[in-house]
């Protein structure tokens, strides 16, 4: 009569729970709900949901964060167990196809700028252990930020659908036989969590990651995501696995590479958490990505440039500075705002906090995308209770201490010419682009004109119409 009475109980509690497959299941014993939601942050910050959700000076997971994309600005949503701003009405299924399909509780479809084209990988252990954190471990906030307001017709949610019917793999993760364990865990995380596709893989006319050029380099807003494939000159091929776990874990890696930008946040928010043997297997599959070259790279960018004493011997003397007060030179703005930390001959300082100029990828990039936006928007992040901080010279229009667009390209070609890629040149136009948030989709661009199109045809037709009435009543 107890055993009876125990199933009796276990049957109505799984009645009246829905798992993320639609299917009756047990409920989890308190012990392996612990174990779920403690799997479940793990799996957040492998993620990296934080970054995205969490505003400046905000609260976790509270939603409200500006991200600039090619068509426009996207804000990202409360992801907290709010029952009125955030997920608190959200059962398991309906989470798991807002995580995995890209679809919201009422129905209409997330933009991919949530990575859920990535997420679409996740187990549905997985998916069950996200869920049971953000409902039973996040704190609600109840907070309302702006909603996402894309230009005609990109704010037509319902295109979405037809989108994800052309791009959109539904499968989850499924190991290869063939390759270790180690590999397969990397590639999962790779793949699925870590999403590491949606910033370094180009992308089509229509916003769709292009698979055969897997991580071979994108850009991402006003940055560059590099090609990180195995190729020895436009890739990491020259890199150790030591030398990649070693810069996921602090986002440096000395005389190569510093992270910035989206990647500053996945190192700082992420990588930096993540247990050894996971940034272990990340190395390793990253390490087995088919190489795929640039034609126009024809030197490593971790290698480029050299050690220049020229601004040392010019100090002092009048060919250092400008004709114009107003148009101060190149090496004018560099003395004043670089050698201070980087010194006159691009070395960097002694212990290595502030990097060489040269053996840098940002200066030897045949794209100088980098560069140019760490000068607008500068570096910060912070590993192991340890910041790296570079300051940005962008400022505000308000800001009388900002440099202009005409500054910073002045300055990035002093860069270039003296520590980098000598044949690498910055135009005004360019910083200007990386100030407004990066190029904007060729695809909007083609839609306005559509739109264009479309008036110039009503207005014909509307005009062509009164010109029949009106002869008809002539």
């Amino acid at each position: 009569m107890v055993n009876s009475s125990h199933h009796l109980s276990a049957l109505l509690i799984c009645f009246a729970v829905t798992t993320a497959a639609g299917i009756c299941q047990a409920a989890d014993s308190p012990g392996e709900t612990a174990a779920a939601v403690k799997r479940g942050e793990y799996l957040a910050i492998a993620a990296d949901c934080s970054a995205c959700h969490t505003a400046p000076r905000g609260k976790p997971f509270a939603g409200g964060l500006p991200i600039s994309t090619p068509l426009g600005t996207i804000y990202s949503t409360n992801i907290t167990p709010s029952a009125d701003f955030g997920i608190g009405h959200y059962s398991e299924e309906e989470f798991s196809r807002a995580l995995r399909r890209g679809v919201r509780r009422d129905g209409a479809s997330l933009y991919p700028a949530m990575p859920y084209t990535s997420y679409a990988k996740f187990t549905e252990d997985d998916a069950h252990a996200l869920y049971l954190y953000f409902t039973r471990a996040v704190k609600p906030v109840e907070q309302r930020w702006p909603s996402t307001e894309l230009p005609f017709p990109m704010n037509i949610r319902a295109s979405m659908m037809a989108w994800n019917l052309l791009f959109l793999d539904t499968a989850a993760f499924a190991p290869d036989p063939h390759q270790s364990a180690e590999w397969n865990r990397g590639a999962y995380l790779v793949q699925g969590a870590a999403h590491c596709g949606t910033c370094h893989t180009p992308r089509g006319f229509l916003m769709q990651e292009e698979a055969s050029r897997a991580l071979s380099g994108a850009q991402v807003g006003p940055w560059y995501a590099p090609n990180i494939t195995s190729d020895p000159i436009s890739g990491i091929g020259s890199w150790t696995k030591g030398d990649l776990v070693t810069y996921l874990r602090t986002g440096h890696l000395s005389g190569k590479a510093q992270a910035a930008g989206s990647m500053g946040e996945a190192v700082e928010h992420s990588f930096q958490h993540l247990a050894a043997a996971d940034l272990d297997a990340i190395a390793a599959y990253i390490k087995s990505v088919p190489a795929v070259a640039d034609p126009a790279a024809d030197t490593s960018r971790f290698t480029a440039g050299k050690m220049s004493s020229e601004l040392g011997q010019l100090r002092g003397r009048a060919a250092i500075s400008s004709d114009s007060e107003s148009d101060p030179s190149g090496a004018e703005l560099f003395q004043g705002n670089c050698t201070s930390c980087h010194s006159a001959e691009g070395r960097g300082s002694r212990d290595g906090y502030y990097p060489s100029l040269f053996w840098n990828s940002a200066t030897g990039a045949k794209n100088a995308t980098n560069l140019i936006a760490a000068i607008l928007y500068g570096v910060n992040r912070t590993t192991s209770g340890r910041q790296a901080f570079m300051p940005g010279f962008g400022g505000r229009t308000t800001d009388i201490n900002a440099l202009s667009d005409r500054d910073i390209a002045a300055l990035g070609n002093y860069v270039l010419t003296h520590y980098g890629a000598a044949d690498t040149a910055v135009t005004e136009q360019q910083v200007a682009e990386a100030r407004r948030g990066g190029p904007s989709s060729p695809l909007l661009m083609v839609a306005r004109g559509g739109m264009a199109a479309a008036a110039v045809i009503v207005f014909l037709g509307v005009a062509l119409l009164a010109f029949r009435r009106r002869n008809s009543f002539a």
